[in-house]
Formats: structure tokens, sequence, C-alpha cells
């Protein structure tokens, strides 16, 4: 199994009219072995993640859209985490990265950082933001002083946030101006409630900061579940790609947390057919360029 999906990158991998290869990138997914332990955050709402989720349940996902590779993102505030994906990262070859957790806020970060600074498929972190209690925990003077050391080992860093975390986002990106950051899913809009504001006048000001990306990634879950249409993410959609532009935005497609609220497919759907209205060059880069280059593939 392992070399069967080992290859699905040589598959999939096509020649742009310059001669440059083109690989199409999902760059936000997760992989576990469920526990109630491990994961208390799958709760009995969200009942059908309470699997397993591994790279052969992925593999035919991606094989549908011509996906090459993907970037496994933490989903446990755990060390253990890191290594798990690091695992599976260096079994299938076409899991191009890992988005890993450490303790920033520890007085040995420097020690984690040097630790996977040799693992080369290790290329950032994150932290659950959203689920702090504190909207400015991500300004804290340890935490702000883990984020200054992830520069001079080459580390990215997601933003996991709730639009009330926007403010602080934008703090902490301005403090950091070398330092690549993305947002996940958008930043979570009430994209169910039709509601815009504040979240729109928060993303442009973050937008702003020239080292942030964003990923158009999680949506799905944030809309009415299984009730979706297309044109329902259209405003949400319109105002990132005209604050980011399509040379800061990734595709990802958050699996298997999407599947609560469709297929993969369709969410490979929704993206790929709102950004037909951009070049060729630009679509590409959407669909995976822009996650190379972010994540240094």
């Amino acid at each position: 199994m392992v070399s069967q999906h080992a290859q699905i990158h040589l598959i999939y991998e096509t020649t742009s009219e310059a001669g440059e290869k083109i690989m199409q990138i999902d760059s936000h997914q997760h992989f576990w072995q469920y526990s109630s332990a491990d994961y208390s955050w799958i709760t009995d709402e969200l009942a059908p993640l309470q699997n397993d989720f591994m790279p052969a349940d992925l593999a035919s996902q991606m094989e549908s859209v011509k996906i090459s590779g993907t970037i496994a993102v933490q989903a446990r505030q755990q060390q253990t985490e890191t290594d798990f994906l690091l695992q599976l990262a260096n079994s299938y070859d076409w899991i191009k990265g890992v988005v890993g957790w450490i303790d920033l806020r520890s007085k040995d970060v420097m020690n984690s950082l040097e630790k996977y600074a040799d693992q080369a498929k290790c290329r950032g972190f994150r932290h659950i933001l959203q689920d702090e209690p504190n909207d400015n925990f991500m300004l804290g003077s340890d935490f702000v002083h883990g984020i200054g050391q992830l520069q001079q080992f080459d580390f990215t860093y997601d933003l996991l946030i709730f639009p009330r975390q926007l403010k602080a986002s934008t703090d902490l990106a301005r403090q950091f101006p070398e330092q690549p950051f993305v947002v996940d899913h958008i930043a979570k809009p009430l994209i169910a409630d039709r509601t815009l504001e504040p979240w729109a006048t928060d993303i442009r000001k973050l937008a702003e900061c020239q080292n942030v990306c964003c990923k158009v990634s999680g949506m799905v879950t944030e809309a009415k579940w299984n009730q979706w249409q297309p044109e329902d993410f259209t405003p949400y959609l319109d105002l990132v790609f005209d604050c980011f532009g399509p040379g800061r935005i990734l595709f990802g497609s958050d699996w298997p947390v999407c599947t609560l609220s469709g297929s993969y497919r369709a969410i490979y759907d929704l993206v790929s057919n709102y950004i037909r209205r951009f070049s060729t060059a630009e679509q590409e880069a959407i669909m995976g360029r822009n996650a190379a280059e972010f994540y240094r593939l």
C-alpha cells in the first residue's frame, strides 16, 4: 500500500507551457487514529469523525481530482502528534510536508526547533488558537518569543483563528514582517448566518501584511451543513481574493473535517470552479504552486 500511493505524484505531475512541472497540492488535511482521550474536540456532534482517517483513506479522494500531494496539519496539541505525522510523511512521499505542534511557550523551544529542523518534511507549526479563551493569547510574551525563533529555521506558522482573533493576528504578523504566516479556513467567517462584518474589515487589515497568505479551506463547515450552495461562498471568496490576490491564496480541503458538510470532490469543485475567472497561471498557483512556495516543497 505504501509503495502504491507513494507514486501518486509521478502520475499527476503535468507541464506548463513554459516547461515547468505543475503539481496540484492540498495544503490542508489531517490524519488521526481516533481515541476520545486524544481527540476530545471530536464531540458526539461530530460523530462521523470518531473513526480512523489515514493515508489510504485519502489517496482515492486525491486521485479522483488529480491532487498530487498534501500538507498534513496537526489536530492534537502534543509533540507526539508532530512525530506521528512525520512518520506518515516519511512512508508516503505524496505527503509533501507536515505542520506540527510544539510548545512555543516552553523554555526548551529551541531544542524542539533544532530537533525538527533536521526533519526535511517538517515545514511549520500550528497552535489551536481558536480554542484559547483569551483572544490575545498569541500576543503573550512567551508565545511571541517562540514565534520569533521560527524564521531562523525557515519554519512557517499557520493561524487557526476565529474572526474575533483577527486583530491580534494582525498585531502578531506586524511584529514579524519576515515570518511567513498563513490563515487557515479564511478565519472562519459566519457563512451560515451570511455575516460579513467585522470579519471583512479585519481580514482586509491582516491582508495588508505581505508576509501573510490565506487558505481557502474549511469553508463548508462554516456554512449550513450539507445544505450549502456554491453561491453562498461567493461574497467571502470575492473578498479574500480581492485583498490577498491569487498569489497569496492556497487551496486546502480540510479533509476529513470537510466530510461533515460535503465530499472531497465537492470541496475541490467549489474552489476550482470559482477560480476559472483567473488566468491559467493564476489557477495553477492557487491549486498548487503557492503551497509549494509557501511551504518550500
